[in-house]
Parts: structure tokens; sequence; C-alpha cells
């Protein structure tokens, strides 16, 4: 399949996953509000939300399907599959390992992630039960994580979009159980902490069964350090620490808010929002580019590539940049509209909009940092990422932590002072890597380029200009539209729309190119049952 086609396979399905994690995200608003058991829930979530990232959300992914793909391509297919075998007993052990030290430390642990309600026992209680529950779901996704970098090597994208529906579909029972029966909330609280490792079992289980479908044999075994192992870690951890910078500066922001009341809800709100343009564009083209730089690499097929990074760059800047300005010009309308309801204020709502307008100007590198990742890793380069990657962390720490003090010491929300300080880093870690592969010329900044790059920011300009009156007259839209959820769609659709002839007025993308980069390729192939 064409880049564009896998990449619109991948969002898709992606895109009905999000948009029942949204639901998800309204029910668990309404239960807890920004109360101590919201900041107990997202605790509990942020470690397996960290390695669900990691792992099934492109990082390691993009690490390992070089490696397999390497020996697949070299050896054959026997060969790839004892080498994933090997890696898969290996990781595995591993995790499960730290897991189970996880669940047994986290009494001690949780005091210092949330110190914020250290004296009150309650809450510890609650959060630290919580977390032991949700902690099996990191043993699933290491698992879950290989299976998905099998498929994609083959060209099988929609199962690994697919699964993740299941994270939603499962904690959205218990959210919505006190609609029919009363019940309260720390029981709430476990049974949807339950229902993450629940979702973890299914993911795994049925990607199993798609590797099964592939032809591909992999068997778990006793853990071996062999040198396809060896090999394999030495590549996939340091990609696992380079593709997941943001994921690592969102922990760290996690921990500094931990003494805040409020905050870690906060965050999580804002985070689901801006986390959106990257899992839908980002990470779709991430996960679809990977194999195919793989392929020009190992074949010598240079020009072959940057025109793949080429058109990974320009198509997913198409998307995330209208996203951005939609996030940055109307957070408080969005937010407000959608989430506000139950134990959620719009006082609440306002304080996350803030926070998410200064998360919005580092979308567009949040994406782009996924997007100029997989070349360094098809040419298993994963030493320079991960340099970057900690130097992003780095400059997170500091300056956010300069930050989050200094404005709460001044009486302002610290949290803001952290999405600055996160996307200061995002573009950082972007400059980095796009110079190196500019100096390498692994990539050109040619001035087809930036003629296309400008057009798609004149699209955006036009859009925002619509966008801001919207936002001013938010109020007497709602009552024109009677309701403040219609009233935010119909802005939504509004602005997709001029967007959209913009970009075709513009000569940004014409109908011809559409038609190109979403034509099948040659010989590829999809067996029934799996895309």
């Amino acid at each position: 399949m064409s880049l564009a086609r896998n990449t619109l396979v991948q969002a898709t399905l992606t895109l009905g996953s999000r948009i029942l994690g949204f639901g998800r995200d309204l029910a668990l608003s309404a239960q807890f509000g920004q109360g101590p058991m919201m900041d107990a829930f997202t605790t509990a979530l942020m470690l397996p939300n960290m390695f669900r990232r990691l792992f099934a959300e492109g990082a390691f992914a993009q690490a390992f399907v070089p490696i397999y793909g390497g020996v697949r391509a070299r050896e054959g297919e026997e060969a790839a599959a004892v080498t994933a075998s090997e890696a898969l007993s290996f990781m595995f052990a591993v995790v499960a390992s730290f897991c189970i030290l996880l669940q047994v430390a986290m009494p001690w642990i949780m005091p210092w992630l949330l110190s914020a309600w250290r004296d009150d026992a309650g809450v510890m209680f609650a959060a630290t039960t919580a977390a032991q529950l949700t902690m099996p779901y990191l043993a699933c996704m290491t698992i879950a994580s290989l299976l998905s970098g099998v498929l994609n090597t083959s060209g099988r994208f929609a199962l690994t979009a697919a699964v993740p529906v299941f994270l939603n579909l499962c904690t959205l029972i218990p959210l919505l159980a006190p609609l029919v029966i009363e019940i309260d909330q720390s029981t709430v609280l476990f049974a949807t902490s339950a229902a993450v490792s629940l979702s973890g079992l299914i993911q795994m289980g049925l990607l199993w069964w798609g590797v099964k479908r592939l032809g591909v044999t992999l068997r778990l075994g006793l853990p071996r350090l062999t040198p396809g192992v060896s090999r394999t870690l030495k590549l996939a951890v340091p990609g696992v620490l380079a593709g997941g910078a943001l994921q690592l500066n969102s922990v760290v922001s996690q921990l500094l808010t931990g003494s805040n009341e409020g905050a870690r809800s906060v965050l999580y709100n804002a985070d689901r929002l801006y986390q959106l343009p990257l899992g839908l564009v980002g990470v779709a083209i991430g996960l679809a580019l990977v194999p195919r730089l793989t392929r020009a690499f190992v074949t010598g097929d240079h020009e072959g590539g940057r025109r793949t990074l080429d058109d990974g760059i320009t198509l997913s800047m198409s998307f995330t940049l209208p996203a951005a300005v939609a996030l940055f010009v109307i957070p408080f309308f969005i937010i407000d509209a959608t989430v506000t309801r139950g134990a959620f204020t719009s006082a609440d709502a306002a304080r996350t909009a803030d926070v998410l307008r200064h998360f919005a100007w580092g979308v567009p590198a949040f994406v782009l940092a996924k997007v100029l990742t997989p070349p360094f890793f098809a040419r298993e380069d994963t030493r320079r990422p991960m340099i970057f990657s900690i130097a992003s962390v780095a400059i997170t720490v500091g300056l956010g932590s300069a930050l989050f003090f200094g404005m709460e010491q001044a009486g302002m929300d610290g949290v803001v002072g952290l999405a600055i300080a996160t996307s200061t880093s995002a573009w950082i870690n972007v400059a980095l890597l796009g110079g190196v592969l500019v100096k390498e010329e692994a990539w050109a900044v040619t001035g087809r380029f930036l003629s296309r790059f400008a057009r798609v920011l004149a699209a955006s300009a036009v859009m925002a200009a619509v966008l801001v009156p919207a936002s001013v007259f938010y109020p007497e839209l709602s009552a024109l539209f009677l309701t403040k959820e219609v009233a935010v769609l119909a802005v939504a659709v509004a602005g997709a729309l001029v967007y959209g002839v913009c970009i075709v007025l513009f000569r940004a993308v014409s109908p011809a190119e559409l038609k190109a980069v979403l034509r099948r390729e040659p010989g590829a192939s999809t067996p029934s049952g799996l895309d």
C-alpha cells in the first residue's frame, strides 16, 4: 500500500478509538471532576499510559521493525520469527518482573507520585490499589508491541490500529455503571483500573491471532540473552527512549504536578486533546514510514527514501497545522462545550484551556518528531535520536521546574509553565533531528517543499481568521444553535471546510496528487481477515 493509504488505514481506525476515548474522558470528568479520585485515576494510569505510547503507539515498534525486517530480508521468514520469539521471551520476562516489583512497592511509591494527597489515607489507598490493578497492562503491551511490529513489517496496519479500541470499551463499562446502579466513586475507580488490564489481555490475544493468520509462528519461552536478543536490545532500548521523548516529558510533567491538587487532572484533560493529532497523524505516518524507509535503506534507494520522507512531512503538516491552530485559537470553546458537565465546571475548563493553548503551538513539533525519527531507525541508528531525546527531557525538567515553581510563587498556574517547557523542548528536538538529516543528505529542504508548506500555512491562517470570531461569540453561538455541543460541532465543520477549500485554491495539493498517493502500490496484497 502507498504511504498515504497506510496512514489513512491507521488514522481512520485510530480515530474510531479516539472517539470512544473521548467518550470515556467525558464519563471520567463527569464522574470525578478534578477531585481526588480523578487525581488517583490519572496517577494510576500514568505508567501504563506511558508504556502504551512507547510500545503500542510507535516508539518500540519503530525500533523493532528495522531489526525484524532486516533479518527477514537477509535470512528469511523462519530466522525472523526466531529473532522475534527470542526478543519477545526476554522482554516479557523483564517487564513482567518489573510490573510485579512496582505492585509490591506501590504503597511506598504513591506518596511521592501524589504528594498533594499524602496526608489523606483514603486517597492514598484508592490511588495505590488502582495503580496495582493497572500494572498488568504493561506486560501485555510488551507482547503487543512485538506482534504489532511483525504485522507492520508485512504491511498490515489495520489490526494494529484497531485493537486499542478495547481499552476504551472496557473502561467505559464501569464508568457508565452508575447510570443504572448505585455505586460509590472508589468502587468505580477500582473497576475502571481493572478494566485497563483486561483490555490489555484482549489486545494481546487479538494481535497474536493476527500474526498467526499471517503465517508467522512465535513462541514465548524461557528468556535467554542470545546474540539476537542482545542486538535487538542494543537498538530497541535507545529507540524507545528516542521515539518516546514526548511521553517521557509528559511523565516528568506529571511528577512535577504531584504537589498541586487538581493539576494532574488538568494535564490529563489537556493531554488527551493535544495528543489527538499526534495519535491520528504522527503515529500513523511514523508506523507507515518505517517499513518503507527500511526497504529503501536495504536496497540502497536513497532517492526513494528522501522522497518518502518528504511526502511524510508534507502529509503530516497538512493535517496537523489546522488542528494545532484550532487548539490554540478556541481551546476554551472546545473544552467547555464538550467536557464541562457533572463534576467538571467551566472554571475547570478555563484552567485546562490555558494549559492546552501552550501545548497547541508544540503540536506540529510533536508530530514532526514522529516523522523525523524513522529515518534514523531505518538505518539502525537509535543512539543519536536517544541523545536528542534525553536532551529534550533535560530541557523539560530544567525549564519546566523553573517555570512551574516560579509561576506558582507569582500566584499564577504553574501547569502553564510545564506546557511551555514541553512545547519548547519538542521544537529543539525537531531542530536536532532535522539538522542531522539535512546535513547527511537524508532529506533536503527543497523549493518545492517550502512552497507547499507555505501554502498549507496560508490555508491554516485563513481558517484561524474564521475561528477567532467563533471564540469571541461563543455564548451567542451556543444560543443560536440551542446547545454548546452543536455550536462547537458547527464551528469545527465550518473551519474544516474553509481549510479544505483553501488547500485546493492555494494549490497546496491537487486532486491528481491525492489520487497518486492514495493509489495502491504495485504488487501489494492484503489477506482477507487482516486488513
